[in-house]
């Protein structure tokens, strides 16, 4: 973590956003923050163990509420790119060092709005990364130890009474989403990531590069993203009150 940042990992984002932190400043913050989180994530083995389990099953929950849009191709890669590229079991460490790297360039040579762009996706990554630790913290608290289950999920999920953080998530996902699909509607942004496709590997920038061409082309081969992230948003902000209103089965909105 960079000297200027460390010791303020536990503050909130609301902190330094009070206190005028916006543009280069900010994204360097939640750079920060997420590398932090993400070590802390490892430190511990069996905590490590716990996350990758929550995690396993929230995306195939998330699959499971979204098998439509995951079976229709005009949908499918973007589906799979949130879940794997942006949530997901994988190890982000590789891209994380990467972005790392070259950040404190990016945050001089973007514009405002690419700034923003990146700052909502590293604030999703943020929130996920709290909102998962939460919920590893419950299920520690009931003894959670082998398999999880939607009962048990659901226990430790309503002890943590983060609704609001988990509100701003889902909001993230279509300000994230609708910032990817303007993107893509540029014509020279096609040609600028495949000139950069080899520069980038040989910079030792390839995993970042490849995220930037999977998203890009999710929501370019799509061509228009208002109806998927109606559904997307909608399914979740649906889900997350009828799991604070104790609906008995808040995954199951065909029941409702």
């Amino acid at each position: 973590m960079s000297g200027r940042m460390a010791g303020h990992v536990e503050n909130t984002e609301s902190f330094w956003q009070s206190r005028g932190m916006q543009g280069a400043d900010l994204l360097l913050y939640r750079l920060d923050r997420l590398t932090e989180l993400r070590r802390a994530r490892r430190q511990d083995a069996d905590r490590a163990a716990r996350l990758h389990r929550i995690t396993e099953w929230q995306v195939a929950r998330l699959a499971s509420t979204h098998s439509d849009l995951l079976a229709n191709p005009r949908y499918r890669p973007a589906v799979q790119f949130f879940l794997s590229d942006l949530y997901g079991p994988m190890d982000f460490r590789q891209r994380d060092n990467e972005l790392a790297r070259i950040s404190p360039m990016l945050a001089r040579v973007l514009s405002d709005n690419a700034l923003r762009t990146m700052g909502r996706a590293l604030e999703m990554n943020i929130l996920t990364e709290e909102v998962d630790a939460a919920i590893e913290r419950s299920l520690s608290d009931l003894g959670f130890s082998e398999e999880l289950d939607e009962e048990i999920y659901l226990r430790a999920y309503r002890r943590c009474e983060d609704a609001d953080k988990r509100r701003r998530q889902i909001e993230l996902i279509r300000e994230v989403g609708e910032d990817l699909d303007e993107i893509v509607a540029r014509p020279w942004i096609k040609r600028a990531l495949k000139m950069a496709r080899r520069p980038a590997t040989m910079s030792g920038l390839g995993d970042l590069h490849q995220l930037l061409e999977r998203g890009f082309y999710a929501f370019h081969d799509m061509r228009g993203a208002e109806e998927f992230l109606d559904a997307i948003v909608g399914r979740e902000l649906q889900i997350l009150e009828r799991i604070v209103a104790r609906h008995p089965q808040p995954f199951r909105l065909e029941e409702s």
